[in-house]
């Protein structure tokens, strides 16, 4: 577990090492705590009466962003996503999610997170230089600011996702191949699993932009509602990636349909053309003779030749028809 505790102030930024001497402090308190399990975060738990259930929604992977009030903090539930290699799709990336988990008080903010969160460093120069705004507007600020740099990142995700659909697009155009559909699949197996983030997510940062919430400034609601803006235009970037993904579905089935109707012409071209020449063959290969009713050509010299020279002018009779039909 990695444990952070800050104290903002007008003037600087002071990092404790016990919690508690930190809450004694005057100016605001972050406790930021990566890679949280139960047996680690009691002592937080027990200093701020965080309620066991909102612990539990954190540790618990597969719940879904949301707001939720307690007596003396409010409780916002986020996700991180980035995309990782697929252990069974050699050249395939699936979304993953880690929880981060805000217990927003009035003078203090607690973040537990699940994982590593790679853009948010306490003690890193961009969440320090700006101590006295942190100070001068509350926790709820702080909250606004990680919260932001948590949205950021799923622009990136998405431009990542963006990539992947023009790719295989290309390809499509290009060589379509069947893995092409198991792709595009995956693609959208992706945007399903990113929309179950963003969209709650965009509900859960709206109470807090409303002036529902008493742990959140009049005046930072403003902030709050950027963050809503910014979600909403990624709910609707995963909209349009899906039917992005869905049209370049229907070319790729368009486009094997059409290669299949190109065989199926010239098969059907060959076929035709052979109708003739087997009626042809068929009719002289009955062999009936020493009749006055028999073929007299079974007893010409140049029968044989005389026939083969009218199968070919029947052939390339028709040949010449479909060409000019444009079916070859």
């Amino acid at each position: 577990m990695s444990l952070d505790v800050m104290v903002y102030t007008p003037e600087t930024v002071e990092q404790y090492d016990d919690i508690a001497t930190a809450i004694a402090a005057p100016g605001e308190t972050w406790i930021h705590v990566e890679n949280a399990d139960e047996t680690n975060i009691a002592t937080i738990q027990s200093e701020f009466d965080i309620h066991q259930l909102a612990i539990e929604d954190v540790l618990d992977e597969q719940n879904r962003p949301k707001t939720e009030e307690y007596e003396t903090h409010t409780f916002v539930l986020m996700k991180t996503t980035r995309l990782s290699q697929r252990e069974a799709v050699a050249f395939h990336k699936e979304v993953r999610t880690t929880s981060v988990g805000f217990f927003i008080g009035d003078d203090w903010l607690v973040t537990l997170s699940t994982g590593d969160l790679e853009n948010v460093e306490p003690t890193g120069p961009a969440w320090t230089r700006h101590s006295d705004r942190v100070a001068a507007r509350g926790a709820d600020f702080l909250a606004y600011r990680i919260m932001d740099a948590i949205v950021d990142e799923y622009f990136d995700i998405l431009d990542e996702i963006e990539d992947d659909i023009e790719l295989a697009e290309e390809r499509i155009l290009s060589e379509p191949d069947p893995r092409m559909i198991e792709d595009l699949n995956n693609i959208r197996r992706d945007l399903l699993a990113f929309r179950k983030v963003a969209w709650p997510a965009r509900e859960a940062i709206s109470s807090l932009s409303r002036g529902d919430i008493p742990q959140v400034d009049d005046s930072n609601e403003k902030y709050f509602r950027d963050v809503y803006d910014h979600l909403v235009q990624v709910v609707d970037l995963i909209e349009t990636y899906r039917d992005l993904t869905g049209g370049s579905r229907d070319i790729y089935i368009n486009t094997v349909s059409q290669s299949t109707n190109d065989v199926m012409k010239t098969l059907t071209v060959v076929a035709t053309i052979f109708i003739p020449l087997t009626f042809v063959a068929g009719i002289y290969g009955m062999n009936f003779s020493g009749t006055a009713l028999a073929m007299p050509e079974l007893s010409w010299t140049y029968g044989y030749p005389a026939a083969m020279l009218g199968m070919t002018l029947i052939a390339v009779v028709m040949l010449g028809h479909f060409r000019r039909q444009e079916w070859l």
